[in-house]
């Protein structure tokens, strides 16, 4: 299906790893059996966008916290650190964070998935990049004044 890295993406900046498989189904499910639901077919990708991340909220909220500890980690520190730092952003950045550098999708991509403009993605993406290259200690060196 189309969507299912943006599904994916949003599932992964949202729930825990071990998670995301079962999650991904269940939207499929979900966005099938309402699929008759939706108003402007123009609209799909925000219309699952939006049913993905019910099913994100839904999840956590079935779950007493105890249960949300990782059972599994990433394949490296890294890819976990990553990750952690980009869940610990604020929701306006996780999403199109995720999607751009897990998922692999392209600013353009991630407009139509989202329903977004181009123009809001890329300016979430730059100051998400921003947040993130901070959280994880990679900002970049001050430039010096020449005199």
């Amino acid at each position: 299906m189309r969507y299912a890295p943006m599904i994916h993406g949003v599932l992964l900046s949202r729930v825990l790893t071990d998670e995301v498989a079962d999650l991904l189904q269940d939207v499929f499910l979900k966005v099938f059996e309402r699929l008759s639901q939706i108003r402007d077919p123009e609209h799909l990708g925000a219309w699952i966008a939006t049913i993905t991340r019910d099913a994100a909220n839904d999840f956590h909220q079935a779950r007493p916290r105890a249960e949300a500890l990782p059972r599994t980690r990433p394949t490296t520190p890294e890819a976990l650190e990553c990750l952690e730092a980009i869940r610990s952003l604020p929701e306006a950045y996780r999403e199109s964070l995720t999607l751009r550098l897990v998922e692999g999708l392209t600013g353009p991509e991630i407009a139509v998935c989202l329903g977004l403009t181009p123009g809001s993605v890329r300016s979430s993406l730059q100051r998400g990049m921003k947040r993130l290259r901070s959280r994880l200690g990679l900002d970049p060196p001050q430039r010096r004044e020449l005199r």
